[in-house]
């Protein structure tokens, strides 16, 4: 099986960048199975590529989780 590379993080980080890196985290959340998390999208060991960019583009544009958690209350 060939190993993937992680999806590049451009920089800066764009306004639709940002978008698009929290909802790849939304979509590609972790589940629980009985082999341990899993991508909810993919059903790949979680953290998956794509939650693994969105997470690294969000850090990227130099926001924290604090941050998140207070716009998605907003």
């Amino acid at each position: 099986m060939a190993t993937l590379t992680d999806f590049p993080v451009l920089t800066p980080v764009t306004d639709e960048d940002l978008a698009l890196a929290l909802r790849a985290l939304r979509t590609h959340a972790p589940e629980s199975w009985p082999e341990g998390e899993l991508c909810r999208s993919e059903r790949v060991p979680y953290p998956c590529r794509l939650a693994r960019w969105g997470r690294a583009t969000i850090e990227a544009a130099g926001l924290t989780e604090a941050q998140l958690a207070q716009g998605a209350t907003a």
